[in-house]
C-alpha cells in the first residue's frame, strides 16, 4: 500500500437511499467517453466510493461488495484534476475504507499522464476525476492459491458495476478502461510493489 502524510479529507456520510430505483440505472447503463468540465461534489465522490468499497456492516467491517474470504485485496486511488472536485486540490488520493476519508499521496494533476499511460485515451485527460482500481493479490492468494487470480477479478468487476451504476443514478457517467501499460500506469502513480492496477474509470458529467 502507497502511504503518504499528505492531507486527509474526511468525506461526507454516505446515503443509502436515492431517486432513481435501480432497475433505471440499469436501463440507463452506458459507456460514456465524452465528458464535460464541471466539477463534481464531495457529496459525489463520497458515494462513489462508498458504493465500491464502504462498509455497510460496521462490527463485521463488510462492505459493498462481496469478496472471497473478506480478504478484500483491492485498493482504490481517485486522481483529480484542476477543479476537478470542488474545494478539493489536484492530485492522488487513496481511499482509506475504514475511515471513509481521502488520504492525499500526490500534489500534482496527473490525467495527461495517465492518459499516455492507457494507450492516449482521451476519456482520461478530459474526465475530471478517475477512479483508479488495483489489487494486492497476495491477500487473497494466501487463503486461495492459484484460485485467487480469478477471485480478485471477480471482485473489480462488481466494483465496476456498483461505480457505473452509482454514476447514473447521480447524473454522472464513467466507462470501464482496462486497455493500458500495467507498469506505466503504476508508475505514474508512484504504487507499491505489491499493488496491480486492475481498471481505470473516468467518471464526469457527460457531454452528449
Amino acid at each position: 500500500m502507497t502511504t503518504s502524510s499528505g492531507n486527509v479529507i474526511k468525506l461526507p456520510t454516505p446515503q443509502t437511499k436515492g431517486t432513481m430505483s435501480l432497475e433505471e440505472a440499469i436501463a440507463r447503463r452506458r459507456s460514456v467517453r465524452n465528458f464535460g468540465s464541471q466539477s463534481l461534489s464531495l457529496s459525489q465522490i463520497s458515494q462513489i466510493l462508498w458504493v465500491a468499497q464502504g462498509i455497510t456492516e460496521p462490527g463485521y467491517g463488510l462492505r459493498t461488495v462481496p469478496s472471497a474470504g473478506a480478504t478484500y485485496p483491492l485498493e482504490l486511488f481517485v486522481l483529480i484534476g484542476r477543479s476537478g472536485v470542488d474545494g478539493m486540490e489536484a492530485g492522488l488520493y487513496h481511499y482509506e475504507v475504514l475511515t471513509h476519508n481521502l488520504r492525499q499521496i500526490k500534489t500534482e494533476d496527473l490525467r495527461a499522464a495517465l492518459a499516455a499511460a492507457a494507450l492516449g485515451q482521451r476519456p482520461i485527460s478530459q474526465a475530471p476525476v478517475t477512479l483508479i482500481i488495483g489489487a494486492v493479490y497476495q491477500r487473497t492468494g494466501q487463503h486461495y492459491g492459484q484460485r485467487a487470480e480469478r477471485y480478485v477479478a471477480m471482485e473489480a468487476g462488481h466494483i465496476g458495476q456498483n461505480v457505473h451504476l452509482e454514476a447514473v443514478a447521480l447524473g454522472l457517467a464513467t466507462v470501464m478502461v482496462g486497455a493500458f501499460d500495467d507498469k506505466r500506469v503504476a508508475s505514474v502513480l508512484g504504487l507499491d510493489k505489491s499493488i496491480e492496477p486492475l481498471y481505470i474509470m473516468p467518471l464526469g458529467w457527460p457531454m452528449h
